[in-house]
């Protein structure tokens, strides 16, 4: 069974773009209107803009101000094409991709399906701790939280009640740190009003990193000032503490020691995400894919990957590039330009990432950020943080409903999202997201 997918008009080469993350939509995005037929596939109709997924699970976001429906950024574009589906294989052979809908033969093939949540081979810790990397993971965590602080109001016994109100987070980086801020800013200024009949101050927020600072990937000073602005909010940080087993009740640390909590939220790490049909010399570390100067797959020219998926090395990255999105975002146009001038019967231009920063907010009025040239912390770098992650997201209906919330949340010290939906789901509905 093959696609339906309309064929290439005369002398039209037809592009497959796997993943509508920040890679693989800014990719579409830049060759929308060139000759190509580009086929954009994901699991999901929509694109997530993963930053912010915190503060859907902190209930201070609506997931839809946060995603943007695929369809809607190309309609004006005929030669996209979007088929909502996963990818099973590829066939590098007969140049053609596998998918749920059928077989599909490409003349080139982008990957950009990134990564997920990395448990380091701790099955414990993959059933049972949470990881946001999705839209829904997010909304779960928001339902966990919820629920758990409902049952605390009328659970007598105190060891049984500190397990449903204490959290853990795994992993010191940027998701790490503002996910405890949001939580720390939570406990302070919305549960003591919505349960009034709750001692909030029972609640305890542990950060848990396994080296010695925070933000590894950030300045000393930025990582000191994220511990020191998370202890003035009331997190508990334990740095150099390794978390080894989560047996849903108890945390377990390398050192033997013991958190009770209901809760783990992982944020340690992450690894490519896995598809059929390469060898074993084509995946490299992390499971990404192991990519030239011009992101080809060991050197095919009709196969790429771009993104978190895509390992390269470069002069001042020996060991690969961060797996962020600004390195996601710069691939994508350095190949989408690349496909234009094999239009132009040009050479590629091999590609060089731009370090534009890092950044992480850590509550209200409290951020960290790094330049090439300088580095600040405090309200400036928040109020920075504010403007580069509104203008970042898709859509002008989203940059607004996002500034209403902020400024929403931030006079009147409150979320107005603390909807605790539990969907029903019939026995025989395909709508069911699977790992």
């Amino acid at each position: 069974m093959t696609i339906n997918i309309p064929a290439p008009k005369e002398n039209q080469k037809r592009i497959v773009v796997v993943g509508g993350g920040f890679a693989g939509l800014t990719f579409a995005q830049r060759l929308a209107k060139t000759d190509y037929q580009i086929i954009l596939i994901d699991k999901n109709n929509y694109h997530q803009f993963q930053p912010l997924f915190y503060q859907v699970a902190m209930a201070g976001l609506e997931p839809s101000s946060i995603a943007f429906p695929l369809r809607k950024t190309f309609q004006k574009n005929k030669n996209v094409i979007i088929r909502v589906t996963e990818v099973e294989e590829i066939d590098k052979e007969k140049q053609e991709i596998k998918t749920g809908l059928g077989n599909l033969h490409y003349d080139y093939l982008v990957v950009a399906i990134g990564a997920k949540t990395n448990f380091f081979g701790n099955e414990n810790l993959e059933e049972r701790a949470i990881s946001m990397k999705s839209v829904s993971e997010a909304l779960f965590l928001r339902n966990c939280i919820l629920n758990d602080l409902e049952s605390a109001l009328t659970t007598t016994d105190f060891e049984e009640r500190q397990g449903l109100i204490d959290i853990v987070i795994v992993g010191g980086g940027p998701t790490g740190v503002e996910v405890a801020g949001a939580l720390a800013e939570m406990k302070k200024y919305i549960l003591p009003k919505d349960y009034p009949e709750l001692n909030c101050e029972e609640i305890d927020i542990y950060l848990i990193q396994s080296s010695s600072t925070l933000l590894k990937g950030m300045s000393d000073e930025a990582g000191a000032s994220a511990e020191q602005f998370l202890k003035e909010l009331g997190v508990i940080v334990k740095k150099n503490t390794r978390v080894t087993d989560y047996d849903g009740e108890f945390v377990s640390m390398k050192d033997g020691s013991k958190i009770r909590s209901n809760k783990v939220i992982w944020a340690a790490g992450i690894k490519g995400n896995s598809i059929k049909g390469f060898e074993e010399e084509d995946i490299t570390y992390g499971n990404r894919f192991n990519v030239n100067r011009f992101n080809q797959i060991s050197g095919i020219s009709s196969l790429y990957a771009i993104g978190d998926i895509a390992y390269m090395e470069e002069g001042a990255y020996p060991k690969g590039h961060p797996q962020v999105a600004q390195v996601a975002i710069q691939q994508a146009k350095n190949l989408a330009d690349n496909f234009k001038r094999l239009e132009q019967q040009k050479d590629f231009l091999p590609f060089s990432y731009n370090d534009l920063g890092s950044m992480a907010t850590i509550g209200r009025n409290r951020a960290v950020v790094d330049l090439p040239r300088f580095k600040f912390q405090g309200f400036f770098a928040w109020v920075v943080w504010l403007i580069v992650h509104l203008f970042s997201l898709i859509g002008v209906k989203n940059k607004l409903f996002v500034f209403i919330n902020w400024c929403w949340n931030y006079f009147t010290y409150d979320h107005s999202l603390r909807l605790l939906i539990k969907p029903k789901v019939h026995k025989h509905s395909k709508l069911v997201e699977e790992d």
